[in-house]
């Protein structure tokens, strides 16, 4: 269903009216069980790489995290951990999250895949409005399957959503992508899938912090424009 009938219409979100949320509360089980927001890339932890590129696209900024939070705090954002103590993956950070922002949308990243859009935010508020839905989604292109891929920790959501996803896991749920497909979604186009690409092994983290390396600074988009403060 729709978020409104057609007598309100949903108007673009701006920056104001989002809250941004990294995940970072998982048990890194690929990377031997590290702390990944807190891994270094190119001499920073990659965190900090996330936190620099999500901060000038939203109002305001949340971690959810479930360790090391005396180092997650000195970032001086909030630290929201997990209401269950289980390690339930990210849809538990991203409930986490909407129980804590205070704008009327969430817009969720990970802490592995710094190198997301600096419009990103913006391009999921459009899409979000053009399809009168109550969350947006990155789709990007899946060459092996000819077809489009969903990105799903790359996500806008109405702060609405809360309850749904809270029956959701409490039922056993999991999975992100299947909780946002029970949801009014737009999935919004994005051209290159290396943008999204995390850190999960080893191996990814270094080609991540060469690509981090060698790209250039963050700058504002259309999206920071200060009419929206």
């Amino acid at each position: 269903m729709p978020l409104n009938n057609h007598d309100m219409l949903i108007s673009t979100p701006q920056r104001n009216e989002i809250t941004g949320l990294i995940l970072a509360g998982g048990q890194g089980r690929r990377m031997g069980g590290q702390d990944k927001g807190l891994m270094l890339a190119s001499g920073r932890p990659l965190v900090h790489w996330t936190l620099e590129r999500i901060r000038p696209q939203v109002a305001n900024v949340g971690i959810s995290a479930n360790r090391h939070l005396s180092d997650y705090q000195r970032l001086n954002i909030p630290v929201w951990p997990d209401t269950t103590p289980d390690f339930d993956g990210p849809l538990a950070g991203i409930a986490t999250g909407l129980a804590h922002c205070h704008t009327p949308y969430l817009a969720v990243v990970p802490c592995d895949a710094p190198c997301f859009p600096v419009d990103l935010v913006f391009r999921l508020a459009q899409g979000l409005a053009q399809a009168q839905a109550q969350a947006a989604v990155v789709c990007t292109p899946d060459k092996h399957a000819n077809a489009q891929s969903m990105q799903p920790v790359f996500c806008l959501l109405h702060h609405s959503l809360r309850s749904s996803l809270q029956t959701f896991l409490a039922k056993g749920g999991r999975g992100v992508g299947q909780w946002m497909r029970q949801q009014a979604l737009a999935l919004v186009p994005f051209e290159d899938d290396q943008d999204f690409v995390g850190a999960n092994t080893p191996q990814e983290l270094e080609a991540l912090a060469l690509r981090l390396l060698n790209a250039p600074p963050c700058h504002n988009g259309p999206h920071t424009d200060t009419t929206l403060d």
